[in-house]
């Protein structure tokens, strides 16, 4: 019965965190991160859900405890450097007005409409300072991007030989788009879309 009760728990959860505009992941602070708090953060950063972390229960904790917990959370969780993390009580309700408001720009980054005009521009600045590596003979061609949507916004970008991009360097323009405008508290997916070269296709 208490696998069960648990089961349906825990599918429960997921299916809040699918229809949530704002997920909060609260941590105990006095308990060690579990492998399910790291599936659940994982099912977070897939669902695209705009996430902030709330580390519970961290009044009156030791220094070299703290230390310790944010090392645990940098090895465990280190995937979400997207959210912003609050120490917080509770009980004490210490932290928590920072804590609604980190969510609130959350919403806001993942909600945002970001124009095609700079998006291209911060795209071709990124390539300017680090340009995709070669694939054999050809180096991709990144020539343009746009927004193809939101919540969690999804970047668009065109050019040539796109497949050839490594993650390594997908992982790069995710961080200059993120930088670039300030979109604290969400995921960012980009999606490469491949020019249609005409020419082959009559060739062919």
């Amino acid at each position: 019965v208490e696998a069960a009760v648990e089961k349906f728990s825990v599918l429960k959860t997921l299916q809040s965190v699918e229809e949530a505009n704002v997920v909060i992941l609260v941590l105990d602070a006095r308990q060690d991160i579990s492998d399910q708090d790291a599936h659940l953060a994982g099912f977070v950063l897939e669902a695209g859900r705009a996430l902030v972390v709330a580390i519970n229960k961290w009044d009156g904790l030791e220094p070299d405890v703290r230390e310790r917990i944010k090392r645990d959370y940098a090895r465990k969780l280190g995937f979400l450097d997207f959210a912003r993390v609050h120490h917080v009580s509770a009980l004490r309700g210490s932290g928590l007005g920072s804590l609604l408001r980190s969510a609130d720009a959350a919403y806001a980054a993942a909600m945002a409409k970001l124009s095609t005009p700079k998006l291209t521009r911060v795209l071709l600045d990124a390539v300017a300072a680090q340009a995709p590596p070669r694939a054999g003979l050809s180096r991709p061609k990144l020539r343009y991007a746009h927004q193809g949507g939101s919540n969690p916004p999804v970047i668009v970008i065109h050019g040539n030989a796109l497949d050839q991009v490594p993650d390594s360097y997908r992982r790069y323009l995710e961080r200059r788009f993120i930088d670039s405008f300030g979109l604290v508290g969400t995921p960012l997916r980009i999606q490469f879309r491949t020019s249609r070269n005409p020419f082959a296709e009559k060739a062919s």
